[in-house]
């Protein structure tokens, strides 16, 4: 991809996170990039071919996140804390809207980040389960399936925007108190005490 493709990608990426989709024209889009919107429309031929464009880099990007942190955590409760906290960091700067602007007005994009989650995502926490059994700090009677499932899903209640309605707590709050609750439930003795280790680490 070249690389002012990839700038605008970038920068549109950050206007649509704070703003929210459909709020955002190409007109604001432009002036939020401080180019015209002849250039812009070079690069993509309408706003849905951005969106879908924005959506595919940046599955693109939490692969490779993700599998940079699979080959450096020390052991699987370390690597799925790490993800957790990643993804965590990302919801806290989406807007509210974002979710829902996708599902409703751009369905491409929606079902390439379905996919991804419903794909990599699962398939990396399958993958996490298997080594944390290998490296006796889960329980081994831990069902792959249904854990990996209620992880996938943790994201969708939190993007609902209704489940923790009236909760005080920011969607990154709610999102890493899940995956603790979910560690918890996954970890024998051993996976507790390296998981006690980790969070008086991050102290």
């Amino acid at each position: 991809m070249e690389i002012k493709k990839l700038e605008i990608l970038e920068k549109a990426t950050h206007v649509f996170l704070k703003f929210g989709i459909k709020s955002v024209t190409m007109d604001d889009m432009a002036r939020e990039l401080s180019m015209s919107k002849k250039t812009l429309y070079t690069f993509f031929s309408d706003k849905n071919d951005l969106v879908v464009h924005i959506i595919k880099l940046k599955t693109e990007f939490d692969e490779n996140q993700c599998s940079c942190v699979k080959k450096e955590a020390e052991n699987a409760i370390a690597e799925l804390i790490a993800i957790s906290s990643y993804v965590s960091v990302m919801m806290k700067n989406i807007h509210p809207s974002v979710f829902y602007d996708l599902k409703k007005f751009h369905p491409e994009a929606s079902l390439i980040l379905k996919n991804h989650k419903w794909n990599f995502v699962k398939k990396a926490i399958i993958e996490n389960i298997v080594r944390g059994k290998s490296e006796g700090i889960y329980r081994l009677d831990l069902n792959d399936e249904v854990v990996s499932t209620l992880y996938v899903n943790s994201t969708d209640l939190i993007s609902d925007g209704e489940v923790f309605a009236e909760s005080k707590l920011t969607s990154d709050e709610i999102f890493m108190d899940i995956m603790t609750f979910q560690i918890h439930g996954m970890a024998n003795e051993k996976g507790m005490e390296i998981l006690k280790t980790i969070k008086q680490s991050q102290k």
